[in-house]
């Protein structure tokens, strides 16, 4: 552009004059106010050869024109321009990768759009975006070929040709320098690796600088938790191959010497608390060094000063290292700096959910003493609410006040869809199904809502449900749930009846503390029994009998859950309890009916983790009536006992001992150990579980019997697939009865145990 101004500025050099009159040459989509808006001079006033130069500088500056030039015409100056040609369109080929979309907006960040002026340096830059776009997935052969087809009307359509080649896999992962530990340790704990039979679905043999960062660090913790307080990393080399298919990694590291805690001790402002805060120190004397309770402590005291109000609480663990008896002394430091009160609290990342749902969460309110004890139990209660995959809270000091800090809770949303299917397969009945579809915070506003429907012949249901988490102010919740059922059970002699069932409940939740919440509510269910072409099985006569072909009830039920677990979705820690009762004290049958849930999960270390769950129920006839049929529990499959046909154990019809009738009494008790599934690496959404299953239920005569209990194991999948939380099951029954019916594969979409 310098040399075009040179020449120019030789071309029409001339004597200073008044303009009289300016015209614009050349135009066909810019507005001729753009131009004028530009020039350094308006009509009336004086021209030189230095303003000339000066509007020829600005007028290329707009990046419109790829040609500037001034003529004087007596006293009438003419700007005569080239405009660029503008992108009419662009379009990718060969591209299979990325979605054109996304690629289109990375373009757009780096200048070249549709409806934006053409450059080529702005072409040459965009080749180098779409480069370093497939480098990020490891596609470093990726070859681009920019192409421009001029139209009519000055425009041009650019279409880049891509040839993306083969994805640049890891062939080498090595480390050097290690002596306490092998490197075939060290690099279990690595995310990266060299692939395995399931790299297509982890992808773990493609290079990340971050994946690999996050790799060095956790490799530099593993050794900081051991001991080794001098560990450092001399070098990292990411060596790529001549052909661009295949990369090789070296980490050059340094252990240095293992050192031992000597001593701890406190030093500055902890407000005359330091009992308390000493407490909070898991940092042991005659214990190896661990970075791991370093950190941890230097945490636990920033955060109970948070519970005082400083925000800007500072904790330091400085070492005194002592290198000839390899002890290091700790003395922990701290200034709480100033107390502080929250201004405001703002959400970021939530595009669908409305604010007020991740807001009524919050325990620390706005213009109220920082609290870090608040803030925490509010991330967690957002992170439960289960709509997010990522839930974080930054403090920013307030500018300009010494006093005052924002929080930002920014979250990152996912699918809360679920549709729920089941599915099993045995010799007697081969194939089973069943499906359900809910959506959880439906048009962002919290509630959820479900519909559950069945077509098949024999079992049709149509379930509508629906949950308010705040149906107060206070966070008092409501479900709602409206059913009609009905099944048509096929007899053994070839004759049929049907069971119908309708009904409706409601159910309000009181949270009495942060994990405790009671449920209490009310409902009406009506049951129906149409007799077919053969008379009634001889137990559902006898409720015939007893009750009526028709009968009513009207349940009230009253709960109690408590969930202090780390996910609801991947816990690995914790322990969640239900206990729920329901008691019909009106209507044609009087019962009690009770159950109870436990689950622990007992996290072993970052792999490995322990799952128990037990149930029991047990329920009776009120008034001197028997326990109703229809309120029975049963037994097996999916969610009880996997391995034995879904809610196939327990009592049977005297006539026909192929009708299951469930019982009152219920045990169900299993235990699972969850590692990740071999070839994924540490992904936590793809696992692989052994398990143990045993249970069954009983008749109202019947006691609890440990010998009549049926039992089975196996191993299973789960996976947190796009549509819900998927496991699969192989079991093999061990305590097995001639009349059981053996349902070795299951599988569900939608549940937990």
């Amino acid at each position: 552009m310098a040399a075009g101004l040179l020449v120019a500025h030789s071309a029409w050099a001339v004597d200073p004059f008044t303009v009289r009159d300016i015209r614009v040459e050349g135009l066909q989509r810019v507005e001729p106010g753009t131009i004028f808006a530009s020039l350094p001079f308006r009509v009336g006033e004086t021209y030189n050869d230095d303003k000339g130069s000066t509007a020829i500088r600005a007028l290329f500056g707009l990046g419109l024109f790829k040609d500037v030039r001034l003529e004087v015409n007596g006293d009438v100056l003419v700007v005569i321009v080239e405009e660029r040609p503008t992108v009419a369109d662009v379009n990718f080929v060969g591209t299979k990768e990325f979605d054109n979309d996304v690629l289109k907006k990375a373009l757009g960040e780096a200048g070249i759009a549709e409806g934006q002026p053409f450059d080529k340096a702005l072409a040459d830059k965009a080749e180098q975006e779409l480069k370093r776009q497939y480098i990020n997935k490891s596609l470093y052969g990726a070859e681009v070929i920019t192409t421009v087809t001029p139209i009519e009307r000055n425009r041009v359509n650019l279409t880049f040709n891509v040839v993306e080649g083969d994805v640049a896999k890891i062939k080498e992962i090595h480390i050097t320098g290690n002596h306490a530990f092998k490197e075939s340790t060290l690099l279990g704990l690595f995310d990266l690796d060299t692939g395995g039979w399931l790299s297509w679905y982890t992808k773990s043999d493609r290079y990340s600088r971050s994946k690999l960062n996050a790799d060095i660090e956790t490799l530099r913790s593993y050794y900081l938790s051991r001991g080794y307080l001098e560990f450092k990393i001399d070098s990292t080399q990411v060596a790529i191959s001549p052909d661009k298919q295949s990369i090789a990694i070296t980490l050059n590291i340094s252990e240095g010497e293992r050192f031992v805690v000597s001593g701890v001790k406190l030093e500055g402002n902890y407000l005359g608390k330091e009992d308390e805060f000493k407490s909070l120190v898991t940092i042991k004397p005659g214990e190896p060094y661990s970075g791991d309770e370093v950190a941890k402590t230097t945490k636990a005291l920033s955060d109970y000063f948070g519970t005082f109000g400083f925000a800007f609480a500072k904790v330091e663990a400085v070492p005194e290292i002592d290198r000839v008896n390899n002890r290091v002394a700790f003395v922990l430091r701290a200034e709480p700096s100033r107390r502080a009160y929250v201004r405001r609290i703002n959400v970021a990342g939530n595009t669908r959910t409305r604010d007020e749902v991740v807001r009524r969460e919050f325990r620390q309110l706005e213009s109220s003493w920082y609290d870090g004890d608040k803030i925490r139990l509010s991330r967690d209660r957002v992170d439960r609410l289960g709509f997010f995959t990522d839930v974080s809270v930054d403090t920013q000091e307030v500018a300009g006040t010494a006093d005052q800090v924002d929080l930002t809770v920014t979250v990152v949303e996912k699918p809360t869809g679920m549709l729920q299917l089941g599915a099993g397969f045995s010799t007697a009945d081969h194939l089973s199904l069943s499906a359900g579809i809910k959506q959880d915070n439906i048009f962002g506003s919290g509630n959820s809502l479900g519909i559950e429907v069945n077509t098949s012949k024999s079992n049709r249901q149509l379930v509508l449900s629906t949950v308010d988490p705040y149906f107060t102010a206070d966070g008092i919740s409501r479900s709602i749930d409206v059913y009609d059922r009905t099944t048509l059970p096929l007899l053994g002699q070839g004759g049929d009846y049907t069971l119908n069932t309708k009904g409706a409940t409601i159910r309000f939740g009181v949270p009495f503390t942060e994990t405790d919440t009671v449920f209490f509510g009310g409902g009406f269910e009506a049951l129906k029994i149409i007799t077919g072409t053969l008379p009634l099985p001889v137990t559902y006569q006898a409720y015939a009998d007893q009750f009526g072909a028709k009968t009513n009830s009207f349940p009230l039920s009253v709960g109690w859950t408590r969930d202090n677990r780390d996910s609801a979705l991947v816990p690995t820690t914790g322990r969640f309890q239900r206990v729920f009762t329901d008691w019909s004290p009106a209507g044609d049958i009087r019962y009690v009916r009770a159950s109870y849930q436990m689950q622990q999960y007992i996290p072993l270390n970052k792999k490995f983790t322990i799952a128990l769950n037990g149930e029991l129920g047990w329920g009776k006839g009120l008034n001197g009536q028997p326990y109703p049929l229809f309120k029975n529990f049963y037994s097996g499959g999916l969610g009880s006992v996997r391995g034995y046909a879904q809610g196939s154990l327990g009592p049977r019809d005297t006539a026909d001992p192929t009708i299951s009738l469930g019982g009152p009494k219920k045990v169900t008790l299993n235990a699972e150990i969850i590692a990740p599934f071999p070839g994924a690496g540490n992904d936590r959404t793809l696992r692989i579980f052994g398990f143990v299953d045993m249970g069954n239920v009983f008749g109202e005569n019947d006691p609890y019997s440990f010998s009549a209990m049926r039992a089975s194991t196996g191993l299973g999948v789960s996976w947190i697939s796009p549509i819900g939380p998927l496991r699969i099951s192989l079991a093999q029954p061990l305590r097995k009865k001639p009349e059981d019916r053996i349902e070795r594969f299951q599988f569900q979409i939608g549940t937990s145990f």
